[in-house]
């Protein structure tokens, strides 16, 4: 206590109490994450010290944080972060150089050069839904997942403004919030005056210095909520993203992404212009990205130990090519042969590189043509569910660019991007293509690259780029008269050009035939489903459910490539040769061309139907016993398809003559208005040489023309017309 007097015109001020030092709340916070980084261990290993000494040693600035780790070190810590990432993240950077300076220079106790270094979290939290996103989240920490479906190019991002007052010279440097938050400068000079009699500078005297200004890489991604999550009937939901520093070019569009960012909002000048300064526009501000699983991403599949044993077994099973069949749309019944080969096509064969840098596709494409009723669109839609990758849409919804990929102007800074389309971001799955045959024939050619190059290239709007596009085509289309007339060739039925058809390893010809056996049996099978679809116990279920399927694919394709062996390659060439043969054959004998061709794209068709199977067992080397189904399964279906033009040994040409006959002979002996037993005429025609499927066929020809027509439920027919 000082001994002064009361008349020396100042306070006295005496300490009573001992001072409390106020310690502020951010330091408090930063020295709690300081420890954290220094104390969290897992089995006596220090996890995030060492992954920061790894890191710089490489001169890789980033630190990935678990959350889960910190809310087992500290609850109340996680918390903050999860609910003020904005305040708390600058403050576990500072811990992070702190960490790293102790790292670099332990004993030394100056300032030294610490790079800046970047946080970035990992979260397992639940996971949100774009279009579940409100205000309440806003400043809050979220979790998402959709795919990528646009990447902007770099830009540059200020994190520190270098402002000089442009009348006295005078410097300021101002921090810049992350992600699209801009800055207000200063309307009034800051600067001491060195001289009391010096004037003030005006208003808005700031001007930038670029040069010395600090800046990051940032990149804006678009983001489109799954399609599983999509209700019926809505459209997709879209979310723009900002990434920076160590974030960036870590996606392309059609990658499948679960983020973890701020959720910010930003003033649109479009809302600007009008007038209405209040409302703001919501994006995402990237403190994490996680690559899901696939062929276009080149992430690690994680699968358990349990798993892949269970995945073993599952392959060893001597029948399991069988089961895994009869699971593939169980309630659709027969189509066995079909069922195989989308089986193949979820597994495909083997992607090869050769030593002159070019590539042999491995996926499989398919199609399956005919009549309607046939359940198509509904093994399509199987596939998309069964499929870990799958886009599915129809063709007469379907444009070019949709398909591949559009070049679209982005709003604000004018400058063009591509958004990829269906087959981009089906990038490592399969695309369902249903009314293929409803498609624009321009539209239709621009998928011949990306069928059989697996590519897409854009040459628009400047922009000149190769997009991937490694995805299997399942495709559904039915024929030019609606049903398949068996009258005409496959080419007048199919009405696709031949570079598209020789693009699909496998053509189905699916036909609606007339069996009283065969229509009784599906008639059961359709009222067993529609009787048991109130209980969902007794619904028909494979022998291997849906999700099950799904990540065994998925990890057949992530671990087995299979070759073929020297015998079964022999066995596949020479069974090639006797393909070619019996194809040119059947087009001398017609006298044309058939419109499907069997080509050289055929046999290597043959070689990745082999793998697949190979694939499907988890065995390294494709077989004979592998090439021998390839043939059967490539016979029943492209095979089939292009002598279609023959029905029990005759060819069409010999049957539509046959039937021309009978037509004529039909008009010449049944006079206007007669009528006669269905029967008799039959029999009587059938003594005469004449084959029952000709005489069938004139006869729906004839009642087509209003010639004849039946009566007593087609017991007698009657001549009705010329």
């Amino acid at each position: 206590m000082a001994a002064q007097g009361w008349d020396t015109g100042r306070i006295y001020t005496t300490s009573v109490l001992p001072g409390e030092v106020q310690q502020n709340d951010n330091s408090i916070v930063e020295q709690e994450l300081f420890d954290f980084l220094q104390n969290f261990c897992v089995d006596n290993q220090f996890v995030y010290r060492d992954q920061l000494r790894q890191n710089l040693l490489i001169k890789n600035y980033v630190l990935e944080v678990d959350m889960q780790d910190l809310i087992s070190y500290d609850e109340n810590l996680a918390h903050r972060l999860s609910e003020r990432p904005s305040d708390i993240l600058p403050l576990f950077e500072s811990a992070v150089r702190r960490t790293a300076h102790k790292i670099l220079a332990p004993t030394n106790t100056e300032a030294l050069a610490v790079p800046e270094c970047q946080v970035t979290l990992r979260s397992n939290a639940n996971m949100t839904n774009v279009r579940n996103l409100d205000s309440a989240a806003i400043s809050k920490l979220v979790r998402i997942a959709g795919i990528v479906i646009a990447a902007s190019a770099l830009s540059s991002k200020a994190t520190h403004v270098h402002l000089m007052c442009r009348f006295c010279r005078g410097t300021r440097v101002l921090p810049v919030s992350g992600g699209l938050a801009g800055l207000n400068l200063p309307r009034t000079c800051t600067s001491v005056k060195l001289d009391a009699s010096s004037p003030n500078c005006p208003m808005d005297p700031y001007v930038v210095v670029h040069d010395k200004c600090k800046f990051v890489d940032q990149q804006t991604l678009k983001l489109q909520e799954a399609p599983d999550l999509v209700p019926v009937g809505e459209l997709p939901r879209h979310l723009m993203l900002t990434a920076d520093r160590y974030l960036i070019n870590k996606v392309v569009p059609g990658t499948r992404v679960t983020v973890t960012g701020i959720f910010s909002i930003f003033q649109n000048k479009k809302v600007q212009a009008t007038g209405a300064i209040a409302i703001r526009s919501p994006y995402l501000r990237l403190v994490g990205i996680e690559v899901e699983s696939g062929a276009n991403s080149g992430g690690r599949h994680i699968f358990t130990a349990e798993e892949e044993q269970e995945f073993i077994n599952m392959s060893r099973q001597p029948d399991f090519y069988e089961t895994f069949t009869r699971s593939i749309a169980p309630s659709i019944y027969g189509n066995e042969d079909i069922k195989r080969a989308i089986a193949c096509l979820l597994f495909g064969g083997s992607k090869k590189i050769l030593p002159d840098g070019m590539g042999l596709r491995g996926d499989i494409n398919v199609l399956l043509l005919g009549d309607p009723g046939t359940a198509k669109s509904q093994l399509l839609k199987f596939v998309e569910r069964v499929a870990p990758i799958s886009v599915y849409t129809s063709g007469k919804g379907s444009s070019a660019a949709g398909l591949t990929a559009s070049v679209i102007r982005d709003p604000g800074s004018r400058e063009f991007y591509l958004e990829g389309g269906a087959m981009v971001l089906a990038d490592g799955g399969v695309v369902c293509i249903d009314e293929f045959d409803k498609m624009r024939e321009e539209d239709r050619v621009a998928i011949h690259e990306a069928m059989e190059q697996q590519t897409i290239s854009i040459a628009k709007a400047g922009i000149t780029t190769i997009l991937n596009s490694r995805t299997s085509v399942l495709a559904a289309a039915n024929p030019v008269f609606g049903r398949y007339d068996d009258m005409k060739s496959a080419g007048d039925n199919i009405d696709f050009q031949t570079t598209i058809l020789s693009r699909f390893d496998m053509i189905f010809i699916v036909r609606d035939e007339h069996s009283e056996q065969r229509d009784k049996t599906i008639a059961k099978h359709v009222m067993n489903v529609h009787m048991n679809s109130a209980n969902p116990a007794d619904q028909v279920e494979g022998e291997i459910d849906v999700s099950k399927m799904k990540r065994y694919v998925t990890y057949c394709k992530s671990k087995c490539a299979p070759r073929l062996s020297t015998e079964a390659a022999e066995k596949l060439s020479s069974h090639f040769v006797q393909l070619r043969s019996q194809i040119h054959s059947m087009e001398r004998d017609n006298n044309e061309r058939s419109s499907i061709p069997i080509t050289v794209r055929q046999l290597e068709a043959i070689i990745r139907i082999s793998e697949s199977l190979a694939k499907m067992a988890l065995a390294p080397i494709a077989t004979e016993e592998h090439v021998e189904e390839a043939l059967r399964l490539f016979r029943a279906s492209t095979i089939d398809a292009v002598q279609t033009g023959q029905v029990e040994g005759v060819t069409r040409a010999e049957l539509q003559a046959e039937v021309q006959q009978i037509e004529k002979t039909v008009r010449r002996r049944l006079v206007l208005g007669s009528t006669v037993s269905t029967r008799a005429l039959k029999d009587q025609f059938l003594r005469e040489g004449y084959t029952e499927h000709a005489f069938e066929r004139a006869l729906n020809i004839l009642v087509r023309q209003d010639t004849l027509s039946f009566s007593n439920q087609r017991l007698t027919v009657r001549r009705s017309g010329a």
